[in-house]
C-alpha cells in the first residue's frame, strides 16, 4: 500500500510539475519582442541598443532578452525604437469617423491625436447639433453624442488606429451659452460656462482651448477665460490657445496668454507658435524671450509648431471679426448688403498684405476646378480685386472656404524648434488618398509633418539632435498633458512603440500634390496591437480615448 501510494504520488508529480513549468513559460513569453533596435525612451537621453517586450498593452521589459519567449519578433537592427508620437494639434476629429484609420498620422508615427484648438465636439445643444449637421460637407455623419466625454467614447466604440484626447473648446462653451452673438456673460450666463467646464473636466478633459482670431472665439474677453481656466485649474487642466493676434500685436497676445495662465494657476501652452507677415518675422525673438523670462518666473508657459512656413486655415479669417457675429448665416447676409460689404470691403483693404494664397478646399462642386489655383490667380480670372474675390467666393460656397497662406519665415521655423519648451502638432486632418478625401486638396502638413520634422531638420540640417526631436513628440507632450502612462519607453508603460528608418523617414507631401504619404515609418504599436506593419497599415484599431489627470472616476 506504501509503495502505491509513493507510485501515485511520483506520477502526480510528473504531470503537474511539467504543467506547471509550461504554464509558467506560457507566463513568462512576450506577445512581441522588438529585438536588437537602438531605442529612444522618450526623455532626450542618449539612446541604447536594446529589446522591448511588449505584453498585452504594456511594455514589460526593456533590455538583453530571449526571442525564443517572444510570440512575434520584430528585427529592428538599423533602426530607431520610440515612444508613439503625440499630435499636439489634430483636426482629425471627423476624419476619423469616415475612416478610423488615421492613415497619414499612423504612418509617421502618431499614435495618440490632441483635439480641441477653440472649438471640441461637446458639449452641444440641439442648436449646436443643427447647425453641425446643416454645416457638413463630404463627410457626412450622424451626431448621436451630446458631451465631449461622449464622442471621444463613442470614436472608441467606432474602432480607431490611435489614441483620442481632447481640450473643451472655449468657443463651444460660450457658443452653448451665449449663441454666436458677439456678447458677453452676464453673472449667471458666466456661471452656466463654468459649470459646462466642470462637467467635462470632470470627465476627463484635458482643459480649456481657445482660437482668438475666430468667431465666436474672439468674442471673449481676457476675464472671460480666465474664470473657464479656474475650473479648469481645479482638475489639474492646462489652458492651450491659438492667440488673439499672431501678426502686428504678437507679444500683446502672448501677454494675454501669460496673463491667463498666472491668474487662472494652471500651465499654458501656445497652439503653432508663429509671427504672420514678412514686418513682423523680426519680433519673434522677442516672443521667444517673454516666454523664457515667464518660464523663469515659474509659469508653466509652452508652445507647439508645425514644420512649414504656410499657414492653412479659412479664407473667411480675411473678413473682419465683427462681421461674423451671428455665425455664418449671418456673414452671408451682410455679404449681400451693399453698405455693410462696402465697409467690411474697406476694413480689408486696409489689413496687412494679401499673401500669396492657395484655395485647396471648397464645399460646392462648381468651384472645385478653383482648387489648386492661387487667390491672385482667381481674381485675375474674374476681372475683380483679391478683396471682391474673398467675398464673391465665401458667399458662392456658403463656407469658409480652405486655404494655405504662404506668411511665415523658414529662419523662425529653426529658430522655434531650437527651444526646448516647444512640441510638435500637425494642426490638420488624419488622411487617405483615396475616396471622399481626394475631393479636395490640403495641406501637406497633413501627410508630412512629423517625418519632416525628422527627416529635414532633424537628419539633414541637424537643427536639433534625433534623441531631442523624439522627446518634444513624446515625452514632453505627454508630461504637459499629464497623460497616463504615456510619452516613455519604461517598463509598466503603455506599448505605444514606434520603429523607422532614421536614414530613410521623410516627407513626401507638397503644396502641388499632398496626397502622398510620408516614407521611412517600419511598425506602429498602439496599446501593444500592431497597426503599421512593414510600412503597410494592418487594419487594426486599438485606439483608445484618453483622459485628462483631473478625470472623477
Amino acid at each position: 500500500m506504501a509503495l502505491m501510494k509513493r507510485i501515485t504520488t511520483l506520477l502526480v508529480f510528473l504531470i503537474i510539475v511539467p504543467a506547471f513549468l509550461w504554464s509558467q513559460t506560457e507566463q513568462d513569453k512576450f506577445d512581441v519582442l522588438i529585438k536588437d533596435g537602438t531605442v529612444y525612451d522618450g526623455t532626450g537621453g542618449d539612446p541604447v541598443q536594446a529589446d522591448v517586450g511588449i505584453k498585452g498593452d504594456r511594455i514589460v521589459a526593456i533590455g538583453k532578452l530571449d526571442s525564443n519567449r517572444a510570440v512575434n519578433v520584430v528585427d529592428a537592427s538599423g533602426l530607431a525604437v520610440a515612444p508613439g508620437f503625440i499630435n499636439m494639434l489634430s483636426w482629425s476629429v471627423v476624419s476619423l469617423i469616415a475612416d478610423g484609420r488615421s492613415q497619414s498620422d499612423i504612418r509617421q508615427g502618431v499614435t495618440t491625436e490632441i483635439f480641441g484648438e477653440g472649438t471640441s465636439m461637446g458639449p452641444l445643444n440641439n442648436e449646436m447639433k443643427r447647425r453641425a449637421i446643416s454645416s457638413q460637407s463630404d463627410i457626412r455623419y450622424e451626431i448621436t453624442w451630446t458631451t465631449l466625454a461622449e464622442y471621444l467614447t463613442n470614436l472608441e466604440k467606432r474602432g480607431i488606429s490611435p489614441n483620442v484626447a481632447s481640450f473643451i473648446g472655449a468657443a463651444t462653451i460660450r457658443e452653448h451659452v451665449l449663441g454666436q452673438e458677439d456678447v458677453q456673460p452676464a453673472s449667471e450666463q458666466m456661471e452656466q460656462m463654468r459649470e459646462l467646464v466642470r462637467r467635462e473636466m470632470a470627465a476627463g478633459a484635458l482643459g480649456i482651448g481657445s482660437a482668438l482670431i475666430y468667431a465666436p472665439g474672439t468674442h471673449a474677453k481676457t476675464e472671460e477665460l480666465i474664470e473657464l481656466c479656474k475650473v479648469a485649474a481645479k482638475y489639474q487642466g492646462k489652458y492651450i490657445s491659438h492667440i488673439r493676434n499672431e501678426g502686428d500685436r504678437l507679444i500683446e497676445a502672448i501677454e494675454e496668454l501669460i496673463r491667463i495662465s498666472r491668474e487662472a494657476g494652471l500651465p499654458a501652452e501656445i497652439y503653432h507658435l508663429k509671427a504672420a507677415g514678412q514686418k513682423n518675422w523680426v519680433t519673434m525673438d522677442r516672443a521667444i524671450r517673454l516666454v523664457v523670462k515667464a518660464r523663469q518666473e515659474g509659469l508653466q508657459i509652452t508652445a507647439n509648431m508645425y514644420l512649414y512656413t504656410a499657414s492653412g486655415t479659412g479664407l473667411s479669417s480675411r473678413i473682419p471679426a465683427w462681421a461674423h457675429s451671428g455665425g455664418y448665416a449671418a456673414l452671408f447676409k451682410r455679404l449681400q448688403e451693399p453698405v455693410t460689404r462696402t465697409r467690411i470691403a474697406k476694413e480689408m483693404r486696409t489689413q496687412s498684405p494679401m499673401p500669396r494664397t492657395l484655395l485647396v478646399g471648397f464645399r460646392s462642386e462648381k468651384l472645385r476646378p478653383l482648387i489648386g489655383k492661387t487667390l491672385e490667380e482667381v481674381a485675375r480670372m474674374r476681372g475683380e480685386d483679391e478683396v471682391e474675390t474673398i467675398l464673391n467666393l465665401v458667399l458662392e460656397d456658403r463656407s469658409r472656404i480652405e486655404a494655405v497662406f504662404f506668411i511665415m519665415s523658414e529662419d523662425n521655423v529653426r529658430k522655434i524648434l531650437r527651444q526646448p519648451w516647444v512640441s510638435v502638432g500637425s494642426d490638420g486632418t488624419s488622411m487617405v488618398p483615396e475616396g471622399v478625401f481626394l475631393k479636395s486638396s490640403t495641406h501637406p502638413r497633413a501627410y508630412g509633418n512629423f517625418a519632416r520634422l525628422l527627416g529635414k531638420y532633424v537628419r539633414d540640417e541637424k537643427i536639433i539632435s534625433l534623441q531631442e526631436a523624439i522627446r518634444r513628440l513624446t515625452g514632453l507632450p505627454a508630461t504637459n498633458l499629464g497623460l497616463d502612462r504615456r510619452g516613455f519607453l519604461k517598463e509598466g508603460m503603455f506599448a505605444d512603440v514606434v520603429v523607422f528608418d532614421p536614414a530613410t523617414i521623410a516627407d513626401r507631401a507638397t503644396y502641388e500634390s499632398p496626397h502622398q504619404y510620408a516614407i521611412g515609418m517600419k511598425h506602429v504599436f498602439v496599446n501593444g496591437m500592431q497597426v503599421l506593419k512593414d510600412g503597410e497599415h494592418t487594419g487594426a484599431k486599438p485606439g483608445r480615448a484618453l483622459w485628462g489627470p483631473g478625470k472623477v472616476t
